[in-house]
């Protein structure tokens, strides 16, 4: 299986304080349901920062997550989160999804997270990784989908500056819209028992938290992240992706709206257990 793609926002501090909001404010509406039995044994894919690892290991303090990620910088903050919230049920360790260091039928469950939108052959990774359940175990997939913002004020100057944004990582050969796909993907890997389940974030005045924490902090954080390879992959001009910015920012206004959706999907391994 060929390596991962490079992440396309990069391991600079201020994406990893992007991280870190995206998963405060998104921990209700995408882990609410999210919870794992006592004395599971559950496999993080790209944990990352550790930003969605101390709230799944928090709401199912019974479980043991082994929980890796490929760059050493990430699993460095990771482990200072994961010592800083006092976690004991959670192995960190490095590994590559082209060669994992783990038994087939080793885990209860795998829990994947923003990560196959950044990789080439996401139905092969997740045939990998089904491999490594156990019979009747289960997975849980969450992935976002750029193609589903909508907002107020519209602007064409910033539909365009998503669109670099979007262009940048199918060239980098991932796909920041497979967020719809997560069905057929899971049931071409061979998964059962599929379901998938919109997840819509709306933020708007009456809901400031989320406008400061997922508009503002998450998603126009992220398009100007990738300004300066927009502007050197000749995708904008300085000129046009700042108006872009300008009126994403604008949507955090008292009058502006935010609307994106998540889709979370859950499938289970064929097998013997129900």
């Amino acid at each position: 299986m060929p390596s991962p793609l490079p992440y396309v926002h990069g391991y600079q501090p201020h994406e990893q304080d992007r991280l870190a909001d995206q998963a405060r404010t998104l921990v209700d509406l995408l882990h609410g349901d999210t919870h794992f039995p006592a004395g599971s044994r559950v496999l993080e894919v790209g944990c990352g920062v550790g930003a969605q690892t101390v709230t799944l290991a928090r709401r199912s303090p019974l479980a043991r997550f082994t929980s890796f990620d490929v760059s050493h910088e990430s699993l460095a903050e990771a482990r200072r989160r994961i010592g800083q919230a006092r976690l004991g049920n959670v192995e960190l360790l490095w590994a590559d999804l082209a060669d994992l260091p783990f038994a087939p039928a080793t885990f209860d469950h795998v829990f994947v997270c923003f990560v196959l939108e950044h990789l080439a052959h996401p139905v092969q990774v997740l045939q990998t990784l089904a491999r490594l359940l156990k019979p009747g175990g289960r997975i849980t997939v969450i992935e976002g989908d750029h193609g589903t913002v909508c907002f107020h004020p519209e602007g064409a100057a910033a539909r365009a500056a998503i669109a670099c944004q979007v262009e940048l990582q199918r060239r980098a050969g991932g796909n920041a819209l497979i967020g719809r796909t997560l069905h057929p993907l899971l049931v071409e890997a061979g998964f059962d028992a599929v379901s998938v389940s919109p997840r819509q974030v709306y933020a708007d005045a009456s809901r400031p938290g989320w406008v400061d924490g997922f508009t503002r902090k998450t998603f126009n954080a992220m398009i100007e992240g990738v300004r300066s390879r927009a502007l050197a992959a000749g995708l904008a001009t300085a000129e046009g992706f700042d108006a872009g910015l300008h009126e994403l920012q604008r949507t955090a206004e008292g009058d502006g709206v935010f609307c994106y959706t998540f889709f979370k999907g859950v499938a289970r391994m064929p097998g013997t257990r129900p």
